[in-house]
């Protein structure tokens, strides 16, 4: 990736000076388009998280961080709609956007208060669980069970696809995160992840799927001795290769969160296969990683496509991922602005690093 969107930030200003530095010539890196720190309400379960107080703080913290030199916004789980609603009008007041990996707002009530995109699709729209109450996060935020049971071309699912398009709401897909987690046998664990990762990463993570293939634990949880999320998994992919074919903006993302096994980069080549998977063309699955992400974020006029007078952003590969898609992992060089890097010495130098930072 020679351009990157951070989608919410524990460490916002740390994000601000890589930028800095790499925009500067001193580290290498893509360009950043850089997230303000997680526009949160009360009751996250995550300290890191500053919690807004109201609508007013909302628009205060969405003003300073502009100001400090963030372009984009994400809201998170806990935030009500008055926050939201408040957060988006500030935000597009001085052209900047907001995405959200939402719970207690849903899909359809973050659309009508003006959202730009929303993260990692069906699994985390709330709307369809029963019982869900307004400006609250369920207990168990998450029904693999009824997802599956969702027709994305008639019913409930059909509708809210449409009604985002017409809101024109963007979807960010994010399958490598589910297929980590969700059920066991996939993916199939590759060296090049594991050998990126700290030792003890590394251990957590294969713990972790150790556990996700348990099919006893999964047999006393679900009655079954199979995980329904493999159901949810495949619904998921449904409803992204719908939305899009129906003309809504499904942009490609990856999420190092979960089981902790995706990683930035080969995480990102993951997700453009696993729409593949989903019954998108090697072709459509490229473009949708390049041209709707310069198309979402403004950038189409200098990047996302190769054209007389754009960057000079392009990979060498070995191989040909528009027939098949795999090859789309043996990247040789990545040129940024005209100057290539070597990419298997970019990667041997973070050897045995991620996850400890």
């Amino acid at each position: 990736m020679t351009t990157i969107r951070t989608t919410g930030s524990i460490e916002p200003y740390t994000d601000l000076e890589l930028k800095k530095s790499i925009d500067a010539g001193e580290t290498p890196g893509p360009k950043i388009h850089v997230t303000g720190p997680y526009l949160e309400g009360k009751g996250t379960f995550a300290l890191q998280l500053h919690q807004l107080s109201g609508p007013e703080e909302a628009v205060k913290t969405v003003n300073f961080w502009i100001d400090e030199g963030v372009d984009n916004f994400k809201a998170y789980m806990f935030i009500t709609r008055a926050e939201l609603g408040a957060a988006i009008q500030a935000a597009h007041k001085r052209g900047v956007k907001v995405t959200g990996h939402l719970c207690a707002v849903n899909f359809r009530e973050a659309a009508d208060l003006g959202i730009d995109d929303l993260e990692h699709g069906l699994f985390v729209d709330t709307e369809f669980i029963s019982g869900k109450k307004e400006d609250q996060c369920p207990d168990y935020g998450e029904d693999p069970v009824g997802m599956a049971k969702l027709d994305v071309k008639a019913g409930p699912l059909h509708d809210t696809i449409q009604y985002l398009i017409q809101h024109h709401v963007a979807v960010t897909s994010t399958l490598p995160v589910f297929e980590m987690g969700s059920f066991p046998g996939r993916p199939t664990m590759q060296k090049r992840v594991l050998d990126a990762l700290t030792l003890e990463s590394r251990n957590q993570v294969l713990a972790n799927r150790l556990r996700a293939s348990d099919v006893s634990r999964i047999r006393k949880q679900w009655g079954s001795d199979v995980s329904p999320y493999e159901a949810a998994f495949k619904k998921e992919e449904e409803f992204e290769y719908a939305f899009s074919k129906a003309g809504g903006l499904l942009l490609a993302g990856l999420d190092p969160t979960g089981m902790g096994g995706v990683i930035a980069g080969f995480g990102d080549q993951r997700e453009v296969e696993l729409l593949v998977e989903a019954g998108f063309s090697p072709v459509e699955a490229i473009h949708i990683a390049t041209y709707n992400g310069a198309q979402y974020l403004g950038d189409l006029d200098r990047i996302g496509t190769i054209a007389a007078g754009k960057q000079a952003d392009l990979v060498v590969i070995k191989g040909d991922p528009s027939k098949k898609i795999e090859d789309i992992e043996n990247v040789e060089t990545v040129f940024k602005d005209g100057v290539g890097y070597d990419s298997d010495k970019l990667i041997e130098s973070v050897r045995g690093v991620a996850g400890s930072r």
